[in-house]
């Protein structure tokens, strides 16, 4: 059972990074042109790439901030509906 559920959970992972994945072949194919706008002296066209760049590179971190928020509230709410777990402030006060 666990030798079929290793690749099956392998490709939902990546499915749901898919738009991650997407983000960072845009940041890597922005930089290449750059870099070749660079060669050719293009100081216009390198501005331009890098602000594509950037752009493609915040796109990058707020996918990692949501997704960040996303198992942050999944945790929590784990977290409330289990009796076992009281929260912080249990810890706190049992020192």
């Amino acid at each position: 059972m666990k030798d079929r559920l290793k690749p099956l959970v392998f490709r939902l992972v990546g499915a749901a990074l898919l738009p991650l994945q997407f983000a960072t072949v845009l940041l890597h194919y922005r930089m290449g042109r750059a870099k070749a706008a660079r060669a050719r002296g293009d100081k216009g066209a390198i501005s331009i790439e890098l602000a594509l760049a950037v752009i493609a590179l915040v796109f990058i971190a707020g996918l990692v901030v949501f997704a960040l928020v996303a198992l942050k509230d999944k945790v929590v709410g784990k977290v409330n509906e289990d009796p076992k777990y009281t929260g912080a402030g249990a810890l706190v006060t049992g020192l």
